[in-house]
């Protein structure tokens, strides 16, 4: 046998001790450019932050430094470029125009600032309403229909003559050759449907609502009652197709009295810038104006005159058809017992209204849900009419409602 040899074996080398020294050396640097990096970038974030606050600070401050303009109001624009302005102080002058402000937007009444030292127009500013009157508007398109309105058919071809064909063909007016009225009244006792009806017709025009109630432009301070109906109906044009609807009219226009408080007289020219509106109204514009009241008899006559108030719409105590309509409006989406007979409701509600109807029916349904039951029965009916309709009630008669 050939002799037998060993493989090679590796050589066991002892450990350079400086290059463990050197990798260390190295890892060691690396960590520290590392956590420099880091910190770098920390820095430069607060550097940002810090210039940020600065520009924003050296803004404010230019603003603070940056002198007062003076409010006026634009009357009229030269041919030349100029425009004739009214300060706030009140007298007039001529200045001239900014350059950067668009000649589109120069229009007679917008509310304008000038520089202080030169008079120069420099800024368009908006327009001032008062937030009583941007608060006035129904932002949604009320959600009721004439179908909602139950035994006023008569109402509703009148005020659909007067306040919606105006909105939606004024062509045929024009065609005929006659103004359609400037104002609507709608009065009759309390809970006929005046509201009601007045929402449906916004609806059926898409028109912007504007509701007030009468006793909100009763101002303390002197013109300012006036000042709130001169800016609802700027606003009512600026919304324009638009109706402004003016609940409790009587609050603000009752008949003037030769003796009479200082009280009184700010209400009186509240009243007095009513009728001014009324009269100023382009007879086929897009601003129709509604106004209800329970008490017709104490308005002041020169609301009633024909061009201003032309059409009265007088909302009856409703008959027994007309209760019957109403109960079919406000049960359609009850659950009713086979026995409940409408006409037989109506023949028991004798002087309701048709708020009192309304009141009937959700009582009738909570009885029926105090009792546990799914069905709304003839007696639950009964017990709501007895609770509704106590016998003291008395309504005004509709041919008293004028004195």
């Amino acid at each position: 046998m050939g002799a037998f040899k060993l493989a090679d074996t590796p050589e066991v080398k002892e450990p350079d001790y400086e290059d463990v020294y050197v990798v260390d050396y190295i890892r060691n640097l690396e960590q520290r450019v590392r956590a420099l990096e880091k910190e770098k970038r920390a820095l430069e974030s607060e550097y940002l932050r810090i210039k940020n606050e600065f520009h924003a600070l050296q803004t404010e401050l230019d603003r603070v430094r940056t002198p007062p303009l003076i409010t006026a109001v634009l009357l009229e624009t030269l041919e030349d470029g100029r425009a004739i302005v009214r300060s706030s102080a009140g007298p007039q002058f001529v200045v001239g125009v900014s350059k950067f402000i668009k000649e589109d937007d120069l229009k007679p009444g917008v509310r304008v600032a000038l520089n202080q030292r030169t008079f120069t127009l420099v800024e368009i500013l908006p327009s001032k309403k008062d937030p009583l009157v941007l608060g006035m508007e129904v932002e949604e398109a009320p959600e009721v229909t004439y179908s909602d309105v139950g035994g006023l058919d008569e109402q509703i071809r009148e005020i659909k003559e007067a306040v919606e064909l105006p909105l939606l063909k004024p062509e045929l007016f024009k065609k005929v050759g006659i103004e359609p009225p400037k104002g609507v009244l709608l009065y009759g006792p309390p809970g006929t449907g005046k509201t009601l009806l007045a929402r449906a017709v916004a609806h059926e025009t898409h028109a912007s609502f504007i509701r007030v109630i009468g006793s909100e432009l009763v101002q303390k301070y002197i013109g300012e009652g006036a000042r709130l109906v001169r800016e609802m109906f700027e606003f009512a044009r600026e919304k324009a197709p638009s109706i402004v609807f003016i609940d409790e009219i009587d609050a603000i226009g009752a008949r003037r009295m030769d003796t009479s408080t200082s009280g009184d007289r700010e209400v009186h020219r509240t009243l007095m810038q009513l009728l001014a509106e009324i009269d100023g109204f382009n007879p086929r514009g897009e601003v129709r104006i509604l106004a209800a009241t329970n008490r017709p008899d104490i308005l002041d006559p020169a609301l009633l005159r024909p061009g201003r108030f032309d059409r009265l719409i007088n909302f009856p105590m409703p008959d027994q058809k007309a209760r019957a309509a109403i109960f079919k409006i406000h049960t359609k989406r009850m659950n009713l017992a086979e026995d409940v007979k409408i006409e037989e409701l109506a023949a028991k509600t004798v002087n309701a209204t048709g708020a009192d109807i309304k009141a009937i029916c959700t009582e009738a349904g909570m009885f029926a849900i105090r009792g546990g039951r799914e069905k709304v029965e003839v007696a639950d009916f009964e017990r709501a009419i007895a609770k509704v309709l106590p016998l003291t009630r008395v309504h005004p008669k509709p041919e008293t409602m004028f004195g």
